[in-house]
């Protein structure tokens, strides 16, 4: 299984903190952006920052493996 974190409003968007996918060999982090883009396309408007397993990433063809974690966030201020 993949896990999934959502953060900030674009957790708000999806109306959840986390979910689960099932993993498939060969499984990039473009083929989860695309499946969870047509689910949520309002929340990946927003969606800035991708990390796989606590590292930012840019690199969509980017292979997952069974276990990995990604977290969705969009860009944030604090004061």
């Amino acid at each position: 299984m993949i896990r999934v974190l959502f953060f900030g409003p674009v957790a708000a968007q999806v109306n959840e903190h986390q979910m689960q996918l099932e993993f498939q060999v060969g499984l990039c982090l473009q083929d989860v952006v695309a499946q969870l883009q047509l689910r949520y396309p309002k929340a990946f408007e927003l969606v800035c920052f991708t990390a796989v397993n606590a590292v930012q990433t840019h690199d969509m063809r980017l292979k997952l493996a069974d276990h990995d974690e990604i977290a969705f966030m969009a860009k944030f201020s604090g004061g």
